[in-house]
């Protein structure tokens, strides 16, 4: 963990590309997947990505902005935070509150 909470990414890992595009001649932000109550829950299970500031964060199609792409992350998300920590549906649903996976 960093010295802002962070834990390595589990989508990521350290590239520092645009997760959404893979530009890496941009300034990135880190984004939490999840954010309000979940967002410290986030950082420290590792589900954030780098995304270019603008537009793949910030812009109208972006994280920030649109529901499909949030939706897209939170899935992605909540695979692989499940398959990597072994968690059931209930423990996740416990953990973040909510099952983002259409098949679950």
């Amino acid at each position: 963990m960093d010295s802002s909470g962070y834990n390595d990414s589990i989508l990521q890992g350290y590239l520092t590309y645009c997760f959404l595009c893979g530009r890496r001649d941009r300034k990135l932000d880190r984004h939490e997947i999840f954010f309000g109550p979940y967002r410290q829950k986030s950082k420290e299970d590792g589900l954030w990505v780098m995304l270019c500031h603008y537009p793949c964060h910030l812009g109208p199609d972006g994280a920030q902005y649109d529901r499909e792409t949030r939706k897209d992350l939170s899935e992605l998300a909540q695979r692989k935070a499940m398959d990597k920590y072994g968690w059931t549906l209930d423990e996740w649903r416990q953990r973040y509150g909510k099952n983002w996976l259409e098949d679950g």
